[in-house]
């Protein structure tokens, strides 16, 4: 399954490739292929000094912002070949959400202060969106930032946000104007994660990680100068970062190595001499699986040329959400059958990111329940499947 690209892309595709081989640590590789985030940090913020070193730190950002001058095709090429080598994710909060915000709503002060630190990895950023009652209808969220001179003091909680035990700073949605339309009271603030009343409580997920976390707010004091955009109006900047995120979501990469891996383990299993792959049953299944990626494959290259034109990514970005986050689900189903009983097993520790205490062991001979266990999530998070349909039925369908 491979897209027909020109010699000069074949050629940028050929020096990414170069690269990760010679680039990328091999312990790191190995990491990533077993599923082993017991240094997940380290190895994240590694492979991004990495990148930094290389001047490769941000594809999708402008040159004179520190990014590659790349083409959105060249940035999807280097992307989908950095999830095939099995190299660390980049942190998407950094480089493809608050960055883009700064770079396109950002005072030049701002600009400074925070972007040297995204690019080189230094600075890890988490996301302060959802709320308890406040989720795919982001709007009601109620987290409050009273104005005190040049501070806001900020008094809620926030939940489900990812990432965060490991984080330096937290970009927030707060309630700056309870009167009138939602939408027009919400603020976007940048916050401290080591400023006094942050109180970070993981939840532990269905596979055993703590990946996702409560935040509380008890009078945290931010200076005015972190807000981005105009007081009340953060819903713009809201808008404009959720349909990065959503674009991202697709994750066409990282369902391309699982298949791979889905088709190398479906091989490795035999029974009356012929393989589970070459079964009749199963190798449909594979392929229709197989199919749908290759079609939401060129469903985002449509969006990223819209975003080449400078419009921020529309109900396209629902589209790539849904599809994305099902073709990735579809796919940890198939391996469960190809594993069968031997995947009702697994050890979570090995999974467990940044708890203290935890222990990263050897990866036992299938995660695959742990993987199926863990992308339930990805339905829900970014905004529902059913809110995306909601975004589809309006806006594209007229109904």
């Amino acid at each position: 399954m491979d897209l027909n690209y020109s010699s000069e892309q074949q050629n940028f595709r050929n020096e990414v490739q170069r690269f990760l081989a010679e680039s990328l640590p091999q312990d790191i590789r190995q990491r990533v292929r077993d599923g082993d985030q017991g240094r997940f940090k380290e190895d994240v913020q590694s492979w991004q000094s990495i990148l930094h070193q290389h001047g490769w730190a941000a594809p999708a950002w402008p040159v004179e912002y520190g990014g590659t001058g790349w083409s959105k095709v060249q940035q999807y090429i280097f992307e989908t070949e950095c999830a095939l080598a099995d190299a660390p994710p980049q942190l998407a909060f950094g480089i493809k959400m608050i960055g883009p915000v700064l770079i396109r709503y950002g005072t030049p002060a701002q600009q400074q202060k925070f972007l040297p630190g995204v690019l080189s990895g230094t600075d890890w950023w988490c996301q302060g969106y959802s709320e308890p009652g406040s989720g795919s209808d982001l709007a009601s969220l109620r987290m409050q930032a009273a104005r005190e001179d040049d501070h806001y003091v900020l008094n809620g909680q926030k939940i489900w946000n990812t990432l965060g035990q490991f984080a330096d700073w937290i970009f927030c949605l707060v309630r700056t104007d309870s009167s009138g339309k939602p939408q027009r009271g919400i603020s976007f603030v940048l916050v401290d994660m080591k400023s006094p009343g942050i109180a970070v409580r993981p939840t532990r997920l269905l596979d055993g990680t703590y990946e996702v976390n409560e935040i509380w707010f008890d009078n945290v004091r931010v200076p005015v100068a972190n807000r981005i955009g105009e007081e009340n109006e953060g819903w713009t900047c809201a808008k404009f970062l959720l349909g990065h995120e959503r674009t991202n979501i697709a994750g066409i990469g990282p369902s391309k190595r699982a298949l791979l891996q889905l088709k190398q383990n479906a091989a490795g299993v035999i029974q009356d001499g012929t393989s589970l792959l070459e079964d009749a049953l199963f190798s449909t299944k594979v392929a229709q699986v197989e199919i749908d990626l290759m079609a939401l494959e060129i469903t985002n290259l449509r969006v990223i040329v819209a975003d080449a034109e400078k419009r921020a990514p529309g109900p396209e970005a629902s589209i790539l959400k849904i599809r994305g986050t099902e073709i990735a689900q579809r796919i940890s189903e198939l391996q469960l059958e190809v594993f069968g009983a031997t995947a009702l097993s697994f050890e979570s520790e090995s999974r467990i990111a940044g708890i203290e205490g935890a222990v990263s062991e050897a990866r036992p001979p299938s995660n695959a329940s742990a993987d199926y266990l863990n992308l339930r999530k990805l339905s829900i998070f970014g905004g529902s499947n059913e809110i995306q349909r909601n975004i589809i039925a309006q806006m594209i369908l007229g109904l």
